[in-house]
């Protein structure tokens, strides 16, 4: 069921929305792949990414196979990489992994490129709804592709099996102060409005002017109630053994799953009946960048089978050449709630941040 429904989500998402092993890795460079014209000697790939997308023995391979280097920085939330994104100190970054509602807007403000799509062979490979690009929402503009589907999952809760008698089946159960201390959430501005905002039933990406005091206050009740905020899934799996979390909003979705049940914790996962948050991350090349066509064969090797499903194996995340397995069967299942550009990111960021440096319900 929960299989069927993800083929149904995805589905609707493009209709409705304008690591085996090293060795198995080394096999893949030995069919080398030559750029257009030549690699200068020193060339250095930079790439803004997220926890597990661009793995050590990944970036060897693609050193090797063209002869350059590459430089992986990692962000932990959507607000660092738009801040990564917008400064002008140094070279700046040739390519992005970015989730669609956040491609949306580097498109919408110049910072993107159009992908020379001729030249990633790969897309051939994908499953027909992700090479149908122009039916994915947010990655196209006048007839111009921006960004290429790489990976997807939605955020559903994760929770101790031996805590709960039965799966939780509402978001609410993050605010319940039976919990206390052993909730975990996920330090995002833009996701966590979106999240409180399903809580009250509401729109969760435009939400009206007089409704974000009382969703401040909601947040600020979300805080008291969280063991901790954080932000990559390794510092999750981390605080969930350490102080014995009996819930967490799982940003990281099917990762963080995987993550938890490798470290020996009996953990099931569900989507509560308000839906769950929903992301499908793509690679982008960035207007700043001077090696269009070498970041372009950055993303064909990322849709290389070998790479995409060892990156299933070790992430737990979906890819795009195959279906996805089904989820652990937990129930309730709700609806699966795309991500889509929100009504005022500065707003839910500046607010954010006060909830964080411990403002009270009153100065909302």
């Amino acid at each position: 069921m929960v299989f069927m429904a993800w083929r149904q989500a995805v589905g609707t998402f493009t209709r409705q929305m304008p690591r085996r092993v090293v060795a198995a890795l080394l096999v893949v460079a030995s069919g080398m792949v030559l750029l257009a014209g030549p690699v200068q000697a020193g060339t250095v790939l930079r790439v803004l990414s997220w926890p597990g997308y661009a793995d050590p023995d990944f970036v060897a391979v693609f050193e090797k196979r063209f002869g350059v280097k590459v430089e992986i920085t990692t962000v932990a939330s959507d607000d660092v990489l738009r801040a990564k994104l917008a400064s002008p100190e140094g070279p700046g970054f040739d390519l992005v992994a970015a989730n669609t509602a956040e491609i949306a807007r580097l498109v919408a403000q110049n910072m993107l490129t159009p992908l020379p799509i001729s030249n990633i062979s790969n897309t051939a490979r994908q499953l027909p709804r992700f090479r149908q690009l122009h039916a994915i929402a947010g990655i196209t503009s006048r007839g111009d592709v921006y960004a290429m589907p790489f990976t997807y999952s939605e955020m559903g809760l994760i929770y101790d099996r031996k805590q709960f008698s039965s799966p939780p089946d509402s978001i609410a159960v993050l605010w319940d102060p039976r919990w206390q201390g052993r909730v975990l959430a996920f330090d995002g501005s833009s996701h966590g409005f979106s999240l409180a905002a399903m809580y009250r039933g509401l729109a969760p990406f435009r939400i009206d002017a007089g409704r974000f005091r009382p969703l401040a206050k909601d947040l600020v009740a979300l805080r008291r109630n969280v063991r901790s905020f954080y932000s990559l899934p390794e510092e999750s799996v981390e605080l969930f053994r350490k102080h014995k979390v009996a819930v967490m909003h799982a940003n990281y979705g099917q990762q963080q799953l995987k993550q938890l049940r490798d470290a020996g914790l009996d953990v099931g996962y569900v989507v509560p009946k308000e839906g769950a948050l929903a992301w499908l991350d793509c690679w982008a090349i960035t207007r700043r960048s001077t090696q269009v066509a070498l970041a372009a064969e950055w993303i064909n090797y990322m849709l290389e089978p070998t790479v995409s499903r060892e990156f299933t194996r070790r992430q737990g995340l979906a890819n795009t050449l195959d279906e996805p397995p089904a989820l652990s069967g937990d129930v309730p299942m709700g609806p699966i709630v795309w991500l889509e550009p929100v009504e005022d990111e500065a707003l839910r960021a500046q607010l954010w941040q006060r909830i964080l440096s411990g403002d009270r319900p009153a100065r909302f």
